[in-house]
């Protein structure tokens, strides 16, 4: 039975994936090789779990019992020498991953899931250097950025591992809440990701050509399509419109739609001139200095509250729900 906890890498997505972790009562061990990373993070979760507090999706005790289920490291073989279940969660470079898995299949005792939050690199690449054995543990567990707010995982389902270790991981993800999807090929992006990048690519062609500003665009997509998939997916959409019209919607729209291959040049030149969003202040929007701090908290504001209509969703389709750290 998984009980203990280790996730590789503090950042954006570490830390997150921790917290969320500990909100459901877990033991987790949270390493990062960057001392100072380590020592500032404990602030960084702070803020996050009382934010949720803040809008009434935990109570406000529940915030220090959370936090301490979180134990910090930066020595690895500290960290996980008796894991049950580890997600690496650092930089994409297959090397770097290769090595970490490595060291993994020493320190860890043999019953120790290994998993990857990867969704661009192939399972079958970073277990090179691990044993055979070994193998039959490793999956990909990807999540959504936040990780402790966005519902969905992503879960390999290569054929590599055993139907009850999968089932084991599958249970453990139920027990925090997650809605897990199951991916039977190791694809570039699995799922989630090649959808939004289909999508991704439309919007910024739009922007591109000057068929409207980037204002518009995002209010199009906030309250047309991405309003119904808040509660239904695409399949069902058809469904319910009509295969016919879609057939003959499709036929009429998607000659005339960017299909490049490659990131849209609006996009790069925004990335060589440096604006990369929120964090240097400009991207498509600007960001003042002094106002990050409230956008990126009114920016995860309106996701709790959507995982929270989500919830309420679920439950009332009768998909089994857990209370926060009961």
């Amino acid at each position: 039975m998984i009980k203990k906890i280790a996730i590789l890498g503090a950042g954006t997505m570490g830390h997150s994936i921790a917290e969320n972790f500990a909100l459901y009562g877990f033991d987790v061990n949270l390493y990062d090789p960057d001392e100072n990373r380590i020592t500032s993070v404990g602030k960084d979760i702070r803020a996050d779990i009382s934010l949720l507090a803040e809008e009434g999706f935990i109570d406000v005790e529940s915030i220090e019992k959370a936090l301490s289920n979180i134990h910090y490291f930066s020595d690895l073989k500290e960290a996980v020498y008796n894991r049950d279940f580890i997600t690496e969660s650092i930089p994409e470079n297959m090397e770097l991953k290769q090595q970490i898995f490595k060291q993994l299949d020493d320190f860890c005792p043999e019953h120790t899931i290994f998993t990857s939050n990867t969704s661009s690199l192939p399972l079958g690449g970073m277990w090179e250097l691990v044993s055979e054995k070994r193998r039959q543990r490793m999956m990909i567990t990807h999540y959504y950025n936040p990780a402790h707010i966005m519902p969905i995982v992503e879960l390999s389902h290569f054929g590599n591992m055993p139907e009850e270790i999968f089932q084991e991981v599958e249970d453990l993800f139920k027990s925090i809440n997650k809605q897990s999807v199951k991916v039977n090929k190791d694809a570039p992006g699995l799922v989630a990701n090649r959808i939004q990048q289909g999508v991704a690519r439309e919007v910024f062609s739009i922007i591109e050509q000057g068929i409207a500003d980037p204002e518009d665009v995002d209010k199009a997509l906030m309250y047309g399509p991405a309003f119904r998939y808040a509660t239904t997916g695409q399949l069902e959409v058809a469904d319910m419109g009509g295969l016919d019209i879609w057939c003959t919607v499709g036929d009429n729209l998607l000659a005339v739609m960017d299909n490049r291959k490659e990131a849209n040049p609006l996009l790069r030149e925004k990335v060589n001139e440096g604006r990369l969003g929120a964090k240097t202040g400009e991207g498509f929007f600007k960001y003042e200095p002094e106002a990050l701090t409230q956008k990126r908290n009114d920016f995860n504001k309106r996701l709790i509250h959507q995982l929270k209509a989500s919830q309420y969703y679920m439950k009332e389709n009768s998909v089994t729900q857990k209370n926060v750290l009961d």
